[in-house]
């Protein structure tokens, strides 16, 4: 065949209609498989129905007999239990003896079958206790009815219902129980019959049943069987064929590959179906025209003409070509051809064999592959690095061009390739200033170095093997490194130094402590001196008060009696002021040794307080009768709010005590003219007692001062009007005692407001 020849046959499309390739027997044993399907699955239904039918004739078969006997044995119960009333009623209307109810007697009662099919009669009392029972081997005679049935038969089984319930046994048996009254007779008639008696007949005939229809069973496998032999035998030839082509198209597709036969001289070509697979063409049969073919081929690939007319002409006896082909959703397909000339019927009928791979994901890793590689090299080029990798066989695979600057390499041994001996050869050392080894562990596995160049930059360089026996070489600059390295010595250093300096401190402290320790103690001794000498003051001037308070009574009367002239006049007016002013000093003098005994008592624990309920109202009515004379001749007038039946939980002497010292030191300092106002509200909790005056007011620097024993406030008025300096000391320990509190305010030449806040139910 010529080129011309060959070429009108790849351009010039053939659209052939050929026969099925598979021959007729293959056709026959197909129809003969389902042939078999079919008998089978006949025989299978066959066997299927007939087994469904038994089962359902049996199933109300079963419920037939147990039907069927229940009636039989409740018949046979009512029977007798009939005839027992009967004998009784006779007996009773006779007047005769009752006949006794035993063995014997019931053995009477029952008919000749009444005892067949194991059906079991007893007669209990109304005790529980049977008395008689048939058949006798049963040995149910004097035990309990609890005994024989479970304890359930009371609820379970209805009396004379004429029908058989099922009823569990003590023994754990399933059963029917049937219940009946015997008239005049004391008891019962118990009838029972095991369910593996009643079914017993019915088991039977299952057996019959069962062992027919496995005769038949086994029958029809039999014919199955041989007729599957038959039908195998004759059909196994044409098994082979597509056994072999199934194995063909599994190991194809396994292998994603496919099978051409090119059949030159008609333009058609054998595919394989893992061909249309690879392509995504649905199946048309196994041939398709070179026109279909060559339609789906990349233009840009080698185009298979020439590659054929080469094999046909003897210029080579195969090829092996890559090419792209349109995948059915447009894709494209690379492949792989593998193809040989292989003769054929005849002489000038060519065929074309070999084998296709599909290679589209080699193609895809290859591309990957590069890309990947790419992007390493555009990853080590920008690191800020020195890299350079060498394989095992000590040739560079690659470096950046930071390696290549920090030796002086030239271009031309910065290729892969390139051995280590010329890499060496070429580069230029730089100057170091030291070198610092850093490894410790197996050389063999890497190593690491610190270098300092000549411009003060220091290097990290690293040296680690790879798994394929290379390795790979990193510099990294760690001069900022060095430089914090060398900060951080110098900081330790200082802080070396301040560490030093704390522990002088510290052992300065220690001694400080230590002195501050003996002061402490010293302390502590006196004041516990100081507290001694205060109880002793306070003991002193209980003592001396009490000794005071003797002379001054007899002073103060004294006084009284010669401002009263009781024994007659004195002659001169001055001997009547000598009077007074002796009566009213004592009185003061009086007042002064008291409020001493009260704060001596107060200081040294020994005041007692009887707290009890007082009414506000009254309290302030006694306080007026001691400080109106005083606001009266002072020219001060007083005035009160305090609502109408107000109280409050507290000691009456201590309490009058308080507001007769407040009342009076505002009193004492107001001018002529002034105003005293006394206010008195109850809140949530506490009594609220306040004193507000228009005096003199009191500077804001002496306030804290009050309320200390002896303290006073100096100004020229104060100094005139004289005191103690005790009387606010005492009130303000009252009220504590109390767990009240007192505040001042005030301002100077505005007056001063004393408030006085006391739990509504003190502790």
């Amino acid at each position: 065949m010529g080129k011309t020849q060959i070429g009108e046959l790849f351009f010039k499309e053939r659209v052939l209609r050929l026969p099925s390739p598979w021959p007729e027997r293959f056709r026959i044993a197909i129809s003969e498989r389902n042939l078999r399907l079919l008998i089978t699955s006949l025989i299978v239904l066959f066997l299927l129905v007939l087994g469904s039918a038994l089962l359902i004739q049996l199933m109300e078969s079963r419920t037939t007999h147990v039907n069927e006997q229940n009636r039989l044995s409740a018949l046979h119960g009512q029977l007798a239990a009939q005839h027992i009333k009967t004998d009784f009623a006779t007996a009773a209307a006779a007047g005769g003896a009752v006949p006794d109810v035993d063995l014997a007697y019931l053995g009477r009662l029952l008919p000749a079958d009444a005892l067949s099919e194991q059906r079991i009669f007893a007669i209990a009392e109304n005790t529980g206790k049977i008395i008689a029972s048939l058949p006798a081997k049963e040995g149910l005679d004097g035990k309990l009815i609890t005994s024989v049935l479970s304890p359930n038969f009371v609820t379970d089984t209805e009396l004379n219902s004429g029908r058989m319930a099922p009823l569990l046994l003590a023994t754990g048996e399933d059963a029917f129980v049937a219940l009946y009254d015997l008239g005049g007779f004391p008891g019962s008639l118990i009838v029972i019959q095991r369910q593996q008696d009643v079914l017993s007949a019915w088991r039977s005939s299952v057996t019959q049943v069962t062992t027919l229809f496995t005769v038949t069973l086994f029958v029809l496998m039999l014919l199955g069987a041989a007729f599957h032999w038959q039908a195998g035998k004759a059909a196994e030839a044409d098994s082979i064929l597509g056994v072999a082509t199934a194995r063909l198209d599994k190991a194809l597709d396994r292998g994603q590959c496919g099978m051409w036969d090119w059949d030159v001289s008609k333009g058609i070509i054998f595919w394989s179906r893992s061909m249309f697979d690879i392509l995504g063409m649905p199946v048309k049969g196994d041939y398709l025209s070179f026109a279909e073919v060559v339609e789906r081929i990349h233009t840009s690939d080698t185009q298979l003409e020439a590659a054929v007319e080469s094999l046909l002409d003897g210029e080579i006896t195969s090829f092996d070509r890559e090419f792209r082909m349109r995948h059915e959703d447009g894709n494209w397909v690379w492949l792989r051809a593998r193809v040989a000339l292989a003769p054929g019927e005849a002489e000038d009928q060519p065929h074309l064999i070999g084998i296709v791979f599909d290679i589209t994901q080699q193609k895809l890793a290859d591309r990957l592959n590069k890309e990947a590689e790419l992007r390493l090299m555009d990853a080590v080029e920008n690191i800020s690095e020195a890299f350079v990798l060498w394989d095992a066989d000590n040739r560079l695979v690659l470096c950046n061009s930071k390696y290549q600057q920090f030796h002086s390499l030239p271009a031309s041994v910065c290729v892969p390739g390139t051995a280590y001996e010329d890499v060496v050869r070429s580069a230029k050392e730089p100057a170091i200033r030291k070198r610092i080894g850093l490894s410790k562990g197996d050389k063999s596995e890497g190593r690491s170095s610190e270098v300092q160049l000549a411009d003060r930059r220091w290097l990290q360089i690293n040296e680690r093997r790879t798994k394929d026996g290379g390795f790979v070489s990193v510099g990294t600059d760690i001069s900022e490194l060095k430089m914090q390295e060398e900060r951080l010595l110098l900081s330790e250093r200082e802080l070396m130094m301040t560490v030093r300096d704390l522990q002088k401190e510290r052992l300065l402290a220690d001694q400080q402590a230590q002195r501050l320790a003996e002061l402490a103690d010293k302390y502590a001794r006196e004041k516990t001196r100081a507290e001694a000498a205060n109880r002793s003051k306070s003991e002193f001037l209980a003592n001396m008060s009490h000794e005071l308070r003797t002379p001054l009574n007899a002073i103060i009367g004294f006084s009284e009696i010669m401002q009263a002239q009781m024994f007659g006049p004195m002659g001169s007016e001055k001997y009547s002021e000598y009077a007074n002013d002796i009566h009213r000093s004592g009185q003061f003098l009086l007042d002064v040794i008291n409020d001493i005994l009260d704060m001596s008592k107060i200081e040294a624990g020994r005041m007692q307080m009887e707290p009890e309920m007082l009414h506000l109202d009254g309290l302030l009515d006694e306080v007026m009768r001691l400080v109106g004379p005083r606001a009266y001749e002072g020219r001060v007038a007083v005035e009160r709010a305090v609502p109408a039946g107000l109280t409050l939980f507290a000691d009456k002497r201590a309490m009058k005590q308080v507001i007769i010292n407040l009342m009076s030191n505002a009193v004492k300092f107001t001018p002529e003219g002034g105003k005293v106002i006394i206010k008195a509200t109850k809140t949530e909790g506490a009594v609220a007692i306040s004193i507000q005056d228009t005096g003199i007011g009191i500077p804001s620097r002496d306030i804290e001062k009050l309320g200390r024993p002896f303290e006073q406030v100096e100004n020229q008025f104060t100094k005139s009007k004289g005191g103690s300096g005790l009387g606010l000391a005492i009130s303000k320990s009252f009220i504590e005692l109390h767990n009240g509190s007192l505040g001042i305010r005030s301002a100077v030449g505005q007056g001063t407001e004393v408030t006085v806040k006391l739990p509504d139910r003190a502790a």
